[in-house]
């Protein structure tokens, strides 16, 4: 059990930290954008020539975000806001220095870091920790995303979101317009209200410039919400009259098993409802849903002991998702991951899908400062994997507290109601926690404390999961400290837990420096340390990992970093890194010591042929590691988008333990025909899995949130075909030699296709 003094520590920082947000420097005056309230017809085209506009109230001379934030921009950006009872419309006009604007595609949620665009964020509870962003290129392709977390960190920016409104643009040599349409139907608010947060900023790469119209610190991220202006509107709110939605869905599937020569057609319905609740509360309801047209998650290569978390892609979890994910530390143990829904393992252990029956999920906010949110989900159960049918549900409440901070509690539960006759003690977990995060209001002051308990059969004692985490973020210098600790039988079914009986602190310090000449925008030295030790042996060290970095950013907005680190593991049970069968394993209750170097470049996202890459070397345990990674992307704008992704990771251990020779190989093609027709494939190779992934996905968008998919999935399982080359260890590895017989024998099995092939060809609506 973890000792009183860590308690008692943790007491002290929580209400230091209180102190902290509550007494804050004050902020500059925030700029004031008055909205008319019009009768007048626009007409969404990209042309601004409805005369109502000239009468609107202007947001104009931006502030430079980058490469500095105390100038003013030189490229000059006009936004211009009117509504009615039903719609927000905007205008926007923003000058370039020529015509030759830089998209990445006409594909939908585009990243901002890539492409030429203007986003506005409205935050309309004017709580400076969520809001909603819509951000549109010259092109006039659409993103909409969900921020919460104030903004501070980009766990907050959530682009998988969607939303119903309407972008179009028109270019020309030396400036680009776009006029928008929101309904209100697509925003949450409060009736009655007259002032919103709000604020606009561009990435204009012609100039390679960022700037925003309220002045940002160029320490904090762009979308950071404790930099806002105020929206007001000529008379208050109404209902947001959020209409009753139904979301239907039809799946075909038919699918051939190679290897055992069986077919299998089916045919699938279902589908999801959203209801209103107020003007800010969503109830979400879905029966049998399907989720086959998400895109397939990324192939990687893990070197480590632990699991690794994946994001969530699912539609039905993604509205509100902070309000259920964001408790505890999704680095160490997070209560609550929603991919655990939907998948189950298998009698061998294997990850395999659990059919979701139906489930409910209301989630918003309840009034200016509280938030709720309520999820419970039933999956089917699969007797012949020994899978129970699970009740899974999650009730949270948040509370906003000081300026941008807030409280909140949870509790989880999952349980089987029937009894299996392959099931013992594991009929139920339930979870239950509060957590306090501290955001000061100009967000130099931010952190986590929470303390969670989860309860299973038989076993109520200890099972505690803790925090304290404080970061102190100024334009020169950044500290952070962290402590957490894990019980050995903390358990939560629903969450993410990558290792248990542990007591971590963690240490980093950053220093900034802004050359005031030259092609270099900003350098930075870090150091960090990172140390664990096991509470249940006694507090033995288990792990640490100390770093020194330092980073360069340059004025084109390529980057690069170079790291040395130094680490420790003790293993406690046998661990054959190279996960190679039948592999004699490094021998356990052993520590081990070895450092490495490592470098990294990523060129101007702006540019027509991009390139980012990787490689450390050096140390691995009692052997020696070289990993060498990287893209390539070249793009046709708007149409097409070419890519290459690999990594190749060597391991060398001394007899008798396993070597091993790793590469991941992910090329991808992405083309955009229109603003509603998009056809993208993805080849994944990983002979670490002994896996070849093909996923051809084509998407039609004929109407907003309403698309038609046909996706393709082909997975081949096989024998290794990696190259038969025998490389003595004392002449190191000879990479341009393995990389060109494994290109030829790559090749020939593509040719091939000859063993163990599984298509399945999937057809959506």
């Amino acid at each position: 059990m973890i000792g009183l003094n860590y308690y008692a520590s943790l007491s002290k920082v929580l209400v230091i930290s209180i102190l902290i947000s509550v007494s804050v420097k004050a902020q500059e005056a925030e700029p004031r954008l008055d909205v008319r309230y019009i009768t007048d017809v626009i007409k969404i085209d990209g042309v601004l020539d409805e005369e109502i506009w000239k009468s609107a109230d202007v947001a104009d001379n931006f502030w430079q975000f980058f490469p500095t934030d105390s100038v003013r921009a030189k490229q000059n950006t006009e936004v211009r806001i009117l509504y009615d009872e039903t719609t927000i419309y905007v205008s926007i006009r923003a000058n370039s220095a020529s015509g030759k604007y830089v998209v990445s595609s006409l594909r939908r949620d585009f990243s901002g870091a890539s492409n030429d665009n203007v986003s506005l964020i409205f935050d309309t509870f004017s709580d400076r920790t969520n809001a909603f962003m819509f951000g549109v290129t010259p092109y006039g392709v659409q993103r909409e995303v969900q921020i919460s977390e104030g903004g501070a960190s980009r766990n907050g920016f959530n682009p998988t979101w969607d939303m119903k409104w309407q972008a179009e643009s028109k270019m020309f040599d030396d400036h680009y317009d776009v006029e928008i349409a929101i309904p209100f139907t697509s925003l949450k608010f409060r009736e009655g209200v007259d002032t919103w947060g709000f604020r606009a900023y561009r990435w204009d790469f012609q100039t390679s410039e960022q700037s925003t119209w309220v002045r940002v610190p160029q320490n904090q991220l762009m979308s950071n919400l404790a930099f806002m202006g105020d929206l007001v509107f000529e008379k208050p709110l109404g209902k947001s009259r959020t209409p009753f939605a139904i979301i239907p869905y039809v799946n075909g599937l038919s699918s051939k098993d190679f290897e055992t020569g069986e077919t299998d057609n089916k045919f699938k319905f279902g589908g999801d409802a959203k209801i209103a609740i107020g003007n800010s509360m969503n109830l979400d309801l879905t029966v049998n849903p399907d989720f086959s047209n998400v895109e397939v998650d990324d192939i990687f290569t893990n070197l480590t002991r632990f699991e690794v978390l994946l994001p969530e892609k699912r539609q039905f979890f993604i509205d509100n998702s902070d309000l259920f994910a964001n408790f505890g530390s999704f680095r160490d143990a997070a209560p609550f991951f929603s991919r655990r829904i939907g998948l189950a393992r298998d009698t061998s252990a294997n990850l395999i899908e659990n059919r979701i029956i139906g489930g409910a999920r209301l989630s918003g906010k309840l009034n200016q400062d509280w938030r709720l949110g309520f999820l419970n989900i039933q999956t089917d159960e699969d007797v012949a994997n020994e899978i129970p049918s699970n009740n899974n549900m999650m009730l949270a409440v948040q509370r906003r507290v000081f300026a941008r901070s807030n409280v909140g509690f949870f509790m989880i539960n999952r349980q089987t109601f029937k009894d299996y006759e392959f099931q013992e003690e594991d009929k139920y977990n339930r979870v239950i926690g509060a957590d306090f995060n501290l955001a000061s209001a100009d967000n130099v002051w931010s952190g986590k404390f929470y303390l969670h308990k989860s309860f299973q059969p038989n076993d109520t004692k200890g099972n505690l999961s803790s925090q304290a985490f404080l970061t102190y973020n100024s334009r020169y210098w950044r500290f952070t400290t962290d402590f957490v600790y894990v019980d050995k039988d903390f358990t939560s079914d629903l969450g993410f837990i990558p290792r248990k009986d542990i007591f971590k602190n963690g240490n980093a310090i950053t220093r900034t420096f802004y050359p005031k000449k030259g092609i270099i925008n900003a350098n930075s030295l870090r150091f960090l340390s990172l140390v664990w030790w096991r509470p249940n042996l006694d507090f033995k060290k288990s792990d640490h990992n100390l770093s020194l970095s330092w980073a360069s950013e340059f004025k084109n907005q390529s980057s690069t970093e170079l790291e040395v680190k130094n680490n420790y593991i003790f293993l406690t049970d046998d661990f054959d890194p190279t996960r190679t069968e039948d592999g004699v394993p490094l021998p356990g209750n052993t520590g081990y010591t070895f450092s490495d170097v490592s470098i990294q470049y990523e060129s101007n996202p702006a540019n027509i042929f991009t390139i980012s890459g990787e490689s450390t070397a050096g140390q691995f345990f009692t052997g020696n590691r070289f990993s060498v990674g990287g893209e390539m992307g070249v793009r046709f704008q708007p149409w097409v988008v070419l890519s290459l992704a690999f990594r190749y990771d060597q391991i060398r251990l001394p007899d008798p333990h396993p070597d091993a020779d790793y590469w991941l190989l992910t090329p991808k093609l992405d083309v955009t025909f229109t603003k509603s027709l998009f056809w993208s494939t993805l080849v994944q190779y990983s002979n670490q899995r002994d896996n070849l992934g093909i996923n051809s996905r084509l998407q039609w968008r004929y109407a907003p949130l309403s698309d038609l998919y046909l996706v393709y999935n082909d997975n081949y399982f096989y024998r290794p075909f990696w190259p038969k080359i025998q490389v003595d260890k004392s002449e190191g590895h000879v990479l341009v030699e393995y990389l060109i017989d494994f290109v030829v024998n790559f090749v020939k099995f593509i040719m091939e296709q000859s063993i163990n092939k599984k298509p399945d060809l999937k057809f959506i609506l």
